[in-house]
């Protein structure tokens, strides 16, 4: 792990540890090279930046196809549309996820059913999804949840069986790989997000769509832009303005090199956690291989608001990801109700997020286990 002198994070207990610093996590990077590139080339959308991330992206994926959208929300959004999913249609999904699957599901006019998750990993189930199979789902979404793979084979299984296509939701999971295929590459799309908290963050927002099959790709770039077949004809229902920007672009190229050294760092930290919160009442991640980028740090305890109280006194940010399910959310009516998802639900309410992040230095990481350690000794274990 780095230490960041300049990262303006100080160990002394004066300091907040933040839940993420963009300042200590983008320290080695050049951001003023790739934003002067674009300036000096006075063009700002789908240019030159653009076209060579994708295909960057997409070699690193190992896909063919790379599609960037405006952020993470409409790439899912496009994913289902270019899958032919629309109004009435059901897709099957996880209920603990943020309801960003969940958006892009009402948004195409679809209807989300939740199938309930592993308890171990807290991604979707695969057993769920096979339960689930019997409401005829045009779709399902598996999203590796906290940068961990779901377990992508068996879901894949289980649905190609039933004639139904695969979206991977990799907005937690850039780089994270199971043998030698990365998240993104299993599905029949794979769907991220760039915002700048993730593992390959831009400097505002971002999307993009990767796939094998060039038809998919050709129908994916039209949705993108109005559904123009060619400009100002519009042959694709559904389209939208959602295409990312020279700049983003141009910065996640510059990123992109740094990401599996980053994912180690976060594993590295990951791991300290672990060792160092062995034997204490709480569970923690299951696994720290190569299949969990380690976008986000997540345990689950009793009492988390004291939990989290306590933490925040010892200047230890924290957050929670996510505390509603999906299915319980008060906008929407859904057919599933509480108690039909008994593992999500739990897992909702007792998911607590700690710091963890390239650039945290290994006095705040200390900083961390200290004041974890310190909760539960209070408490008599």
């Amino acid at each position: 792990m780095r230490t960041l002198p300049n990262s303006g994070m100080n160990p002394g207990m004066s300091q907040k540890i933040p839940l993420f610093s963009a300042q200590a996590a983008n320290a080695a990077v050049d951001l003023l090279g790739p934003a002067k590139r674009v300036l000096d080339s006075h063009w700002y959308i789908l240019g030159r930046e653009v076209t060579e991330f994708e295909r960057e992206f997409a070699n690193y994926c190992g896909v063919k196809n790379c599609v960037t959208t405006a952020n993470g929300t409409d790439a899912l959004e496009l994913a289902l549309r270019a899958l032919g999913v629309g109004p009435g249609d059901k897709v099957i999904l996880a209920g603990n996820a943020g309801f960003y699957g969940s958006t892009a599901v009402r948004l195409v006019g679809a209807i989300p059913y939740y199938a309930d998750i592993d308890p171990q990993t807290l991604n979707i189930a695969a057993d769920g999804i096979r339960e689930a199979l019997t409401i005829n789902p045009r779709a399902v979404i598996a999203t590796h949840l906290y940068g961990r793979l779901a377990d992508i084979e068996t879901i894949i299984d289980i649905s190609s069986q039933a004639g139904i296509p695969v979206i991977e939701d990799c907005a937690q999971a850039h780089g994270a790989f199971r043998g030698d295929r990365r998240a993104g590459s299993f599905g029949e799309i794979g769907c991220f997000s760039f915002y700048p908290t993730k593992n390959l963050g831009a400097l505002g927002d971002g999307g993009a769509v990767v796939c094998r099959d060039e038809s998919i790709a050709a129908r994916l770039k039209k949705l993108r832009q109005y559904g123009w077949e060619t400009k100002y004809v519009v042959n694709v229902p559904g389209g939208r303005n959602s295409r990312i920007d020279e700049i983003q672009a141009a910065i996640l190229r510059e990123k992109l090199p740094f990401l599996d050294a980053w994912n180690s760092e976060r594993r590295a930290i990951a791991a300290k956690y672990n060792s160092a919160f062995s034997g204490l009442p709480v569970q923690c991640p299951s696994s720290l291989d190569v299949d969990y980028a380690a976008h986000l740090y997540v345990i689950q305890v009793d009492g988390r608001e004291h939990f989290r109280g306590f933490l925040e006194d010892q200047g230890i940010a924290t957050d929670i990801h996510y505390p509603v399910p999906d299915h319980l959310q008060p906008a929407y009516q859904s057919s599933q109700k509480k108690g039909d998802l008994p593992v999500t639900e739990r897992a909702c309410a007792r998911v607590v997020s700690l710091p963890c992040f390239p650039g945290l230095g290994p006095e705040q990481v200390d900083r961390v286990i200290e004041a974890v350690r310190s909760y539960f000794e209070q408490r008599g274990f």
